[in-house]
């Protein structure tokens, strides 16, 4: 089916736009309606590629969706939320798990599986901290596991006397296969990615093996997702496997922050990306996984396309490494809009004037690429436009205000081409893909509006979604 965007502005310009199968065919003002076409009044709001998030976790996004979300605004003390947790666990089935995201705890203090127990003990609970690399389960959870008889796996903390604590550190697969089998509502993540004018994501989770992407597989096929969609998965993993029509990115390496590996482990995982000539996307959230990282690079040569992911604390004095291996930074700057408060507690000061850099990145001449991390972050790409350019935490205290770029050009960061983050916006002509962003108003007012959400429509593959 054919597609005839009319009287939209394209680069602020006045304009009709033709897309013919899943390719734009014609531009230019006062184009002929074919007769099988979908006519579409842009009412002269501004037409753009479709934007990309280069990071984030889709499966775990539609799990927070049906999960409890605990909010940010309430002092992240998990007490507070108790009320939120009998709340869920009153309308759940008798025996099902309950499921809780986004757990912060300024005290640095996670809670254990007897802070639980004293809130929901009847029923299998899990709570994931808003990192991601820690789920707490109570009592029941643990005995559902098996964990308070059986041997329990690497990452599973246990006291002195071998008794869990309820703490899995990194244990995401693990659980995977353990919990009752509860398919996502992938239909609930394209319908919202839609309304915020994503055409193609990044999923950037280090799967070893394609059978964890196979549901992705099957709701893009049924069209539940229809954005486009790129998976990382492990180095080790078997691209020729891939499942039709994912595409497949850099192999993801993940460095857990509280127990980096040794540069010789790192070097060993980047040569199994490089033996299926994979470039790598490569975890580095603190200073020490960015030094170690830029070591493994020394040892193994840099590859187009190799990535270091988030870069929340990056010293401005490893910019010549980073520009001289040609790697670019996939950033959240969301995160200083959701957590800046913390931060500015928390994070230590040596690190407060390098965290989540932005414009000197980009003045030192590095390829920056944007994603929200969510649902680690707000899935929002507004909200992370507006935090580039804002650099304010919940609160309104400025975090890095040197970091600051203007909205237009945080909004290039999420309309560059997958293969290539942080490089040249891509641009609407005649012969490209069919994947589309139209606002209600032109793009000077959707910016000066931000963070509200512009998008009137997308289209993707030449199919129009508009917001039911």
């Amino acid at each position: 089916m054919n597609l005839l965007l009319r009287n939209v502005q394209v680069d602020g310009v006045p304009t009709d736009v033709a897309i013919e199968g899943d390719r734009i065919s014609a531009i230019g003002p006062r184009l002929p309606v074919p007769s099988d076409a979908i006519v579409v009044d842009g009412a002269r709001g501004a037409l753009l590629p479709g934007l990309h998030d280069h990071h984030l976790h889709l499966l775990a996004l539609a799990a927070a969706y049906t999960s409890v979300r605990i909010r940010p605004g309430d002092g992240g003390d998990l007490h507070g939320f108790a009320s939120d947790l009998r709340a869920a666990d009153a309308r759940l089935s008798t025996g099902s798990w309950l499921r809780a995201v986004g757990y912060h705890d300024r005290t640095g203090a996670p809670p254990d599986r007897w802070v639980l127990d004293e809130i929901v003990s009847d029923r299998p609970v899990r709570v994931q901290h808003r990192s991601g690399a820690l789920w707490v389960l109570n009592s029941a959870g643990l005995d559902a596991l098996g964990l308070l008889t059986g041997a329990p796996p690497e990452g599973c903390e246990l006291l002195a006397d071998g008794t869990p604590t309820g703490r899995l550190w990194r244990l995401d697969a693990w659980l995977a296969d353990r919990l009752p089998v509860d398919p996502p509502e992938l239909g609930a993540v394209g319908r919202r990615l839609c309304t915020l004018g994503i055409t193609g994501v990044t999923d950037a989770t280090p799967a070893a093996d394609f059978s964890r992407f196979d549901r992705l597989a099957l709701s893009s096929r049924l069209g539940e997702i229809p954005q486009r969609i790129v998976v990382t998965g492990a180095p080790e993993l078997d691209i020729d496997s891939v499942p039709s029509p994912l595409t497949v990115g850099p192999a993801k390496i993940l460095l857990p922050d509280h127990d980096l590996p040794s540069l010789d482990e790192l070097v060993h995982q980047m040569r199994a990306a490089r033996a299926a000539d994979r470039s790598v996307a490569v975890h580095c959230v603190t200073r020490h996984a960015l030094v170690l990282t830029l070591a493994a690079i020394d040892e193994v040569g840099a590859l187009p396309g190799d990535r270091l992911e988030h870069g929340a604390v990056i010293p401005s004095a490893l910019y010549s490494a980073i520009r001289a291996h040609g790697l670019t930074v996939v950033t959240q700057p969301n995160f200083v809009a959701e957590r800046g408060d913390d931060y500015l507690t928390d994070v230590a000061r040596e690190d407060l004037g390098d965290l989540w850099p932005c414009a000197s990145l980009l003045d030192a001449g590095i390829a920056v690429g944007a994603g929200t991390d969510a649902p680690f972050g707000d899935e929002d790409p507004w909200r992370l436009i507006h935090a580039a350019s804002q650099r304010r935490s919940p609160s309104g205290a400025t975090v890095g205000a040197d970091e600051r770029i203007p909205a237009a050009r945080a909004l290039e960061m999420l309309l560059s081409d997958h293969r290539q983050p942080g490089g040249p916006a891509r641009r609407i002509a005649v012969g490209a893909p069919g994947d589309l962003c139209l606002l209600h108003t032109s793009l000077p007012a959707a910016l000066a509006a931000l963070p509200d959400n512009p998008v009137r429509a997308v289209v993707i593959r030449g199919s129009l979604h508009e917001p039911a």
